[in-house]
């Protein structure tokens, strides 16, 4: 490692996972003077981050060859332990990387599995799943929850701190995939509810785009509000996150708060809604799109986004 202006450790990384939250992630490391070595299943979207300096590589275990660490931001639990344990996996063969960032939304019981199997192979693992988004990243200031044991913390830290300004330790391993489905919880509930309170503006004669300027300083005012209303209103033309992900992440929710005896009647009920949505084929489209299942004369422009995006 060698030191950069600012006294930051510039460190040679590998990044696995270049969708929507991927690139921008791995945009800031390169921009924070890191070292860095890229994978992702569609080869041709690591293009913009080799044209930054990235190195693109052939296989997970070719982009951590040599690497200090790995982050990964992959779809699911699968992908990661396919990634991660497969035949060109990171950690093939004994070969282990220091540590491992996992910014991917998985199940808890899953993380602690995948950890313990990085454990015994020399690795040590960090779930570190995030909230802000697509221009949180990009500004650098996600929310970062992370799990796991702190050995490598301050390292990570360090370099998380390339697009988060919140880094929180909040427990043993898979403690931060649970608080994730805490943040999903209280984001999937308050978009469905900035939905309904869209359609019942409409239902009462109040143009819904006004209804953020009256609700302003407000009790109901809020960054989801801000976000959501005026994507609602009207259907933008690029997505910040399909639906799909968030049912996703609502499933394991609903999975793991069963495992757990927690009863959640509102998650459950906004469970169903994404659902129907899914079923009406908005899973590809944002999860502004809910509001079509109060206001259906929006569907055909969500369904729109769609067919833009495929």
């Amino acid at each position: 490692m060698d030191r950069r202006d600012g006294g930051l450790k510039a460190v040679h990384l590998a990044f696995c996972g270049i969708g929507l939250m991927g690139s921008a992630m791995a945009e800031r490391l390169l921009q924070a003077g890191h070292r860095l070595t890229v994978w992702n299943r569609t080869a041709a979207k690591c293009a913009p981050l080799a044209a930054r300096g990235a190195q693109v590589a052939r296989t997970p275990a070719h982009a951590a060859a040599g690497a200090g660490g790995v982050l990964l931001c992959l779809m699911d639990t699968q992908a990661v332990e396919t990634v991660v344990f497969g035949p060109d996996g990171v950690a093939r063969g004994g070969d282990c990387p220091p540590w491992i960032v996992d910014h991917s939304t998985i199940p808890p019981d899953a993380t602690r599995g995948l950890a313990q199997r990085l454990s015994e192979a020399g690795g040590d693992w960090l779930d570190a799943p995030v909230s802000g988004g697509i221009e949180g990243a990009a500004h650098g200031t996600l929310a970062v929850m992370v799990g796991g044991a702190p050995t490598h913390l301050e390292e990570v830290e360090t370099v998380l701190r390339a697009y988060a300004s919140q880094v929180t330790h909040v427990g043993k391993s898979g403690a931060g995939q649970a608080a994730k489905l805490c943040n999903q919880t209280i984001v999937a509930t308050t978009v469905a509810a900035i939905a309904e309170a869209v359609g019942m503006a409409r239902a009462s004669g109040i143009d819904p785009t006004r209804l953020g300027e009256a609700l302003a300083g407000g009790w109901a005012d809020s960054r989801l509000l801000r976000t959501f209303l005026p994507r609602m209103a009207h259907a933008p033309d690029h997505s910040i996150g399909a639906l799909a992900t968030m049912l996703k992440d609502i499933d394991s929710v609903m999975t793991t708060a069963r495992n757990r005896g927690t009863a959640m009647p509102v998650t459950a009920s906004v469970q169903q809604l994404l659902r129907q949505a899914a079923s009406f084929g908005l899973a590809q489209a944002e999860l502004s799109a809910i509001v079509a299942m109060v206001w259906p004369e929006q569907l055909a422009a969500f369904r729109a986004m769609v067919g833009k995006a495929s």
